[in-house]
């Protein structure tokens, strides 16, 4: 990568690992991914607008909206040396499309890794559901564990007045992303490799689904199945091997840097 400082070798260099959230969620769960990673990573959870440090901005419904929101601080990282992306569920289709935006300006990341998320020529029970009537999209949420109990029974209740409008709003950015992904002047296959990683028992995204991936990168594929149902972003031994893959890569990398 010819920004990247020519004077630091690739195998000393300190990686900055983005890290992506799922639909209607904040960055909790990578609260414990510094401490697992491993030596040699800096890990940057990024929260989406209308949520967390953000909670009182507008929430992105729309491709363009995140581009503008998140490319200028992805391509500061990217200026400063090695760098990866994770995104979980919809922050799969995060990371695609920023990875997407950040090749075509000549800064790609090391890899782009990617969990509990089909890829975006495939459908999901959440592929279309974010204007269902909340007694339709309530037993999908339910059924993949996202529905806190109590939730369908209490339609004024704090979860659906707070909550819900989050993801939805979510639904429709991961809509917009889809789509735009299957654009052939704004996704496409990309030229870098791709980590994959499905949990045994998710329902939502099954392992035999997430090989499809494979025809969204010309580069290296690595496929993994992990323990655990869709939401295995916490997982400690996750963040591991997203760290191995993070020092395996940049070690990779000719020395300065360059790609």
């Amino acid at each position: 990568m010819a920004s990247r400082s020519r004077d630091r070798e690739a195998g000393t260099a300190r990686i900055t690992l983005t890290c992506l959230a799922h639909a209607g969620a904040g960055v909790a769960s990578y609260r414990g991914w510094a401490a697992a990673v491993g030596p040699g990573i800096d890990v940057a959870a990024l929260p989406l607008p209308g949520r967390d440090s953000r909670r009182r901005e507008p929430r992105l419904t729309e491709r363009a909206g995140l581009l503008a929101d998140f490319l200028p601080t992805l391509l500061q990282t990217a200026r400063r040396g090695p760098y990866a992306l994770y995104g979980h569920s919809m922050g799969a289709l995060v990371g695609y499309t920023l990875t997407r935006a950040l090749a075509d300006s000549g800064l790609p990341p090391l890899f782009l890794a990617v969990g509990a998320c089909p890829p975006p020529h495939t459908t999901s029970v959440l592929a279309d559901a974010a204007d269902l009537p909340d007694e339709d999209l309530l037993p999908l949420l339910d059924e993949i564990g996202s529905l806190p109990p109590g939730a369908s029974a209490s339609p004024g209740g704090l979860w659906r007045r707070t909550f819900l409008p989050v993801l939805r709003d979510d639904l429709r950015l991961a809509r917009s992303l889809r789509n735009a992904a299957l654009d052939p002047v704004t996704g496409g296959p990309l030229d870098v490799p791709v980590l994959v990683f499905a949990g045994r028992d998710d329902p939502l995204a099954a392992p035999a689904a997430l090989r499809h991936w494979q025809q969204w990168t010309t580069n290296l594929i690595e496929l993994h199945t992990v323990a655990g149902g869709h939401f295995f972003a916490s997982s400690s031994s996750l963040a591991q091997h997203v760290g191995r893959a993070c020092r395996g890569h940049v070690t990779a990398l000719p020395t300065g840097g360059g790609r």
